[in-house]
């Protein structure tokens, strides 16, 4: 009778470490898909975009982009960035301070200057805005940055 209950015991060891059925808590970060077959350009621009957040960031406003409560607004599903595209550029490149409202929550934090290039605020741009949920707009160059800029 022990001799079967052993067998048993190391059975269900063996197939419940061996599942394939693995259970996944990771939510899908990853550029919105339509994005990537439509616009190669817009993937390179997204790819680099990760790479300056990963950098610069993610500390504040973390890997999911849902920022800290009440310090750093998020970006995931951010109407405060999809209505303020220009600001959030300008933010980006010459940092930003006082109050702003994201999703109904005031934040009054200061966002200091990145020191980016205005290639990188449209690359870190496209990542923010094709990422989390996120479909803001059109694809957004250095150009646009610089136009802004100059506004």
């Amino acid at each position: 009778m022990i001799k079967y209950f052993k067998m048993l015991i190391l059975a269900l060891l063996v197939t419940s470490c061996n599942s394939d059925n693995k259970k996944n808590n990771h939510a899908d970060y990853s550029i919105n898909k339509e994005n990537t077959a439509l616009d190669p350009q817009l993937k390179d621009s997204y790819e680099r975009g990760k790479l300056v957040y990963n950098d610069l960031c993610i500390t504040c406003h973390m890997s999911n982009g849902e920022g800290a409560p009440k310090a750093f607004p998020p970006l995931a599903q951010s109407d405060y960035l999809k209505e303020n595209q220009e600001a959030s550029i300008k933010g980006i490149k010459k940092g930003m301070s006082g109050e702003i409202v994201v999703n109904g929550i005031t934040y009054n934090s200061v966002m200091a200057p990145l020191g980016l290039s205005n290639e990188e605020v449209a690359d870190v741009m496209n990542y923010i805005n094709n990422s989390w949920g996120n479909n803001y707009g059109k694809i957004i160059t250095a150009e646009d940055v610089t136009k802004v800029i100059k506004n």
